[in-house]
Formats: structure tokens, C-alpha cells, sequence
């Protein structure tokens, strides 16, 4: 993707939409294979959230990144260009290394620390483990560039072991997380407070957009871009720091609350890319708009009803076009373990989503 430099002190990243990793399992005929021998548990990602979990998923999971959104940034001197994930449900950054002979990193771009005269070594090591996978690896020390903006002083993640299928098949290297520090690895201070503390942005903000295009979509690092939403901007203040985590009053089918009934706890997630909550809440929103153990008949969506999200007394209604996949004819509502509902990217493709650190609040605003 091109960068986009918006101003001296705000810059974007523009992000290009993959093909479907369903798809690419599917050319494959992987598809069934996978979900045979892969359960789906979302819930791993967010541990602070499910205390009690016991259990760490050691494969990844499709569903949550079967829409990748990904942009490119570099690390070192020179600069070798890896794409990213850029991630508000974590907060470290990552990617392979040319010291990690998992297949995933056979099929990605490697850093090679030999070839940057500006790398450091730490001697830490990482792990981290999402609802999508795991990786292990070491920490560096390097110059990133992200959407033009220079990041002098950067600790980082190089994978050693990436295990499990799920990261083979996706077309981004890494993940760049997004999230509060008080998620990222021991000591490690995430890329977006460093940007911050080296005084790089006009604001302490970021700004994301998602298109369903190819093209279009962008991150936008220390502003607000009013021309890709209309109407006001809804500000939410954030319930816990570390995701971006908010309270939602209840999700609502016509006139009839469904789930989420005398409240709950949210986050706003650019990582996943559904929306997913308690298996009794997806299970009543399912029934609630006519799809049968996520099915949906693909002729009724034009009638199928908007679930309407209730946050802090405003609605935010997303109609079926944006939570049906008509490819597929499935809805893109899953379960997870746990309380927390994960408002993904079907509800950011609908809201313009700010993630306001300066205030420790959500904007959201009716994307165009």
C-alpha cells in the first residue's frame, strides 16, 4: 500500500483488504479440513477479560481474521517493509524473523537484525497468544516507520516459532497492536505511546476507517478526517485500559431487547473481524434476525432486520448488508467465551471508529 502523509504531524496509513483467508483455505480445499480439526475460541485473545480461563488455545482460529485488513511499515536501517495488522485488541508489535523456521514464516517476509546497522538486541523473550494463534520469539530494539512517522526507539517482537496453520495462510507478516500498554509484553512500550512521547503527533489520537473495498480503507495517526464519516461523533469513555473496552447499555431487534440486557462490557476491536459475544446473546441475535446456526438464506437479507447496538443511550443500528456475508450466506456473528462482547470489524466498517487516548474515550460517527 501507499503511505499517505496527511500533514507533518498527522500521518495515515492506507490499508488494503486481503482476500478472504476462507477463501484462500477454500482454493486450497483446507476449508473443512480446518474446522474439523480447529475449535474456534476467540476468547484466548483476551485474557484480562476471562480471568478464569485455564485452558490457552495453542491453534490458531480462522474466523477472527477472515477479513485482514493490513498496511505496510518498516523496520531498521535500511528499512525492510513488512505488512502489518494494526490492532486495537492488543499491544505489542511483531514479525517474523529469519530465525524462526515455522512454515508461517516461510511464506512471509523475515527481519533480519545482521542487516540493520541501528538493531539492538535485549536479550528478552516474548510470547503471545491470540484467539487466532500464538508466537514465540525475542525482543529487538530498532528504528519503525509507520505511515511516515519515524519511531526512533522502538521495542519489537521477531518471531522464532509461529505454530499452527493460521498465520501460513494470511497475507500480512505481522501484527502491530493498538491497544493500552498495560496489555503489551513486560516493559515493552507499545508503537502508538512511543509516537506520542517522542512528540509526533499534533493530537493523541488515532482514527480508523474500513472500507469493503480492496482499497480505501486507512489508519490515521494523530487525527480525524471528517471526510470519511458524516453527522456528529458520538464520544464514549472507556470503561478499562488495556482494550478498548466501553460499557453497552443492550443490543436490541426491532423493538425487543435481545442480548446484553441491563448492560455489558464491549471492545472495539480493528483485530477481529466479527462481532462476537456470549454464546446465549449470539444465539438470541441469530434467532432474532432469521439465521439458523449462523446460516442466513441469502434471497431474505434485503429484509432481514438492523441489530441496533444501544451505547451509552445512543443507537447504532447495523443493517443486515453489513453483518451477512452474501458470498457465503452466513451472518458474522460468533461466540466466545466469556461476558465480553467484541465489536469488530462488520461494526467499524459502519462507524467510523477515534480511539482517544488524551481523554481515554471512543468517537464514533456514521462512516460514509
Amino acid at each position: 500500500p501507499v503511505l499517505l502523509l496527511l500533514d507533518q504531524s498527522i500521518g495515515g496509513v492506507k490499508l488494503e483488504l486481503g482476500k478472504k483467508l476462507r477463501d484462500v483455505l477454500r482454493e486450497k480445499d483446507l476449508l473443512r479440513q480446518f474446522f474439523q480439526h480447529h475449535h474456534y475460541d476467540i476468547g484466548t485473545k483476551f485474557p484480562h477479560a476471562f480471568p478464569n480461563r485455564t485452558r490457552v488455545a495453542t491453534e490458531p482460529l480462522l474466523n477472527a481474521l477472515d477479513v485482514e485488513y493490513y498496511g505496510t511499515i518498516s523496520i531498521g536501517t535500511p528499512p525492510q517493509d513488512f505488512s502489518v495488522v494494526f490492532d486495537t485488541g492488543s499491544s505489542d508489535l511483531w514479525v517474523p524473523s529469519v530465525s524462526c523456521p515455522s512454515l508461517a514464516c516461510q511464506t512471509h517476509r523475515v527481519f533480519d537484525p545482521s542487516q540493520s546497522s541501528t538493531y539492538k538486541s535485549t536479550g528478552l523473550s516474548l510470547s503471545i497468544h491470540y484467539g487466532t494463534g500464538e508466537m514465540e520469539g525475542t525482543v529487538g530494539l530498532d528504528i519503525v516507520t509507520v505511515a511516515s512517522l519515524v519511531d526512533t526507539n522502538q521495542l519489537f517482537g521477531l518471531s522464532t516459532a509461529e505454530p499452527g496453520q493460521f498465520f501460513v495462510h494470511v497475507q500480512f507478516d505481522g501484527i502491530l497492536g493498538l491497544g493500552y500498554p498495560n496489555l503489551a509484553a513486560d516493559g515493552i512500550t507499545p508503537v502508538f505511546d512511543n509516537l506520542v512521547n517522542q512528540s509526533l503527533l499534533q493530537e493523541n489520537l488515532f482514527s480508523v476507517y474500513l472500507s469493503r473495498e480492496a482499497a480505501g480503507s486507512v489508519v490515521i495517526f494523530g487525527g480525524i478526517d471528517e471526510s470519511y464519516f458524516t453527522g456528529p461523533i458520538n464520544w464514549i469513555p472507556v470503561s478499562y485500559q488495556g482494550y478498548w473496552q466501553i460499557s453497552m447499555d443492550s443490543i436490541i431487534v426491532g423493538s425487543q431487547e435481545v442480548a446484553c440486557a441491563g448492560g455489558c462490557q464491549a471492545i472495539i476491536d480493528t483485530g477481529t473481524s466479527l462481532v462476537a459475544g456470549p454464546p446465549s446473546g449470539i444465539s438470541s441475535i441469530q434467532s432474532a434476525v432469521g439465521a439458523r446456526q449462523g446460516d442466513v438464506n441469502c434471497s431474505s437479507i434485503p429484509a432481514m432486520p438492523d441489530v441496533i447496538f444501544v451505547i451509552d443511550g445512543v443507537q447504532y443500528p447495523v443493517p443486515a448488508l453489513a453483518y451477512t456475508d452474501e458470498e457465503s450466506c452466513m451472518s458474522s456473528f460468533q461466540d466466545t467465551s466469556g461476558d465480553l462482547w467484541i465489536l469488530g470489524d462488520v461494526f467499524i466498517r459502519v462507524y467510523y471508529s477515534i480511539f482517544d487516548r488524551a481523554n481515554n474515550r471512543v468517537g464514533l460517527a456514521k462512516a460514509v
